[in-house]
């Protein structure tokens, strides 16, 4: 038996078929509101049901609960608002009730709201509850401060997918599910990425799956910071790996698409509430899970899953250390396995790794597989 969507079942907004024919002609007539690559990936999030149990942008009411206790409602964590902004101009243009075409960066109407609230809320309020800070260098903030002054609420009827780049691996929540089912898997970890797996992160995903029958590396695949590696070249690096050092029949590669908020723990506790939605049993949590510069310390994504009852959170977390290749042991180990000294530890820094790819230089295998190595390379001399 596959494990329940977050709040028992799973959303799926997307009209079809005449439905979405008719909604579409109807939605000419309306009122606009154009919104950004950031706003439509939620959307998307919202329709496929990646956020279950959203139907649609959260009002003032359910804004204020997650802000104040964490939870949509008692039973149900939630951690960062679902929200879609407009500016005092754009809202004085739409009333109450009535519903709205939302128009996407590509320019094709892509969802009818039906606006059920306008509402203020203090955007310093809001960072600071999120993000821990008001400091706009923190890419989350800069975003939200960058917002319009009112907030839309109400539900959406979603007329088109949003697709990205290798579409094929851009399973929604109900195919994952399906895919589980037929692999025969009970136990599934799911693994949160938004870089390259290096030999730590492989090492800690095998050490999960001992106790799964099926990994799933899930990258993300929304917004993200302009200095992050583009997704084409980490979909190679996944492909790579999967091809030549993870076993077949016990590990799949989907994508998740939705934005990167650089929310650090409370950004953990969503990224685990998505993989639930996926039919995912367990998640791995690391080091610094969703954390940005040095807003977070190394491991408040692991402590504030202590503040939730574990049924209602409903998806097994999986706490990992910071690991690394011990020159004691001749293997893979983290704080927690390694008897050594940091002197045995084989460690570099983003930044130093950065400085061997652009120079063509191969980082020590003991940190990353050859074959990522290369395309890596590749791909940093082009800049």
């Amino acid at each position: 038996m596959s494990i329940a969507p977050h709040g028992g079942a799973l959303v799926n907004r997307f009209l079809s078929g005449g439905e979405r024919d008719a909604a579409l002609k109807r939605a000419q007539a309306m009122p606009k509101l154009h919104i950004d690559a950031y706003a439509a990936f939620d959307l998307d999030g919202i329709a496929k049901g990646i956020f279950s149990p959203l139907t649609g942008f959260m009002g003032s009411e359910d804004v204020q609960n997650v802000l104040d206790t964490m939870h949509l409602r008692p039973g149900i964590p939630w951690t960062i608002p679902i929200l879609l902004a407009a500016t005092k101009a754009q809202a004085e243009k739409f009333e109450v009730g009535e519903p709205i075409a939302l128009v996407d960066d590509t320019g094709e109407i892509a969802a009818v709201l039906h606006l059920s609230e306008k509402f203020d809320m203090n955007r310093k309020t809001l960072c600071q509850k999120v993000y821990g800070t008001t400091e706009e260098a923190h890419p989350g903030v800069a975003y939200t401060m960058s917002l319009g002054e009112v907030f839309l609420a109400g539900e959406v009827d979603v007329l088109k997918e949003r697709t990205i780049e290798f579409q094929d691996y851009n399973l929604p929540p109900a195919a994952t599910r399906e895919a589980f089912e037929q692999r025969g898997w009970r136990r599934i970890v799911a693994f949160q990425t938004r870089n390259p797996i290096h030999r730590a992160h492989e090492y800690l995903t095998k050490c999960a799956l001992e106790i799964c029958d099926g990994l799933l590396i899930h990258p993300l695949m929304g917004t993200t910071k302009e200095d992050d590696i583009p997704g084409n070249v980490r979909m190679k690096c996944y492909q790579t790996l999967m091809d030549n050092y993870y076993p077949k029949d016990h590990v799949m590669l989907s994508l998740m698409p939705v934005n990167m908020r650089y929310a650090g723990p409370m950004e953990a506790i969503m990224h685990a509430i998505y993989r639930k939605n996926y039919g995912c049993t367990h998640f791995i949590v690391g080091r610094d899970h969703a954390g940005v510069g040095n807003y977070y310390g190394t491991y408040d994504a692991h402590k504030i899953f202590d503040q939730f009852d574990p049924a209602e959170i409903g998806i097994i977390p999986l706490f990992f250390d910071h690991a690394f290749y011990s020159k004691r042991t001749n293997s893979m180990a983290s704080t927690k396995t390694c008897p050594g000294t940091k002197e045995d530890h084989v460690f570099l820094s983003g930044t130093k790794v950065r400085e061997m790819l652009k120079a063509g230089e191969m980082p020590p295998e003991e940190f990353t597989r050859p074959e990522v190595a290369r395309i890596l390379i590749e791909w940093a001399q082009s800049q």
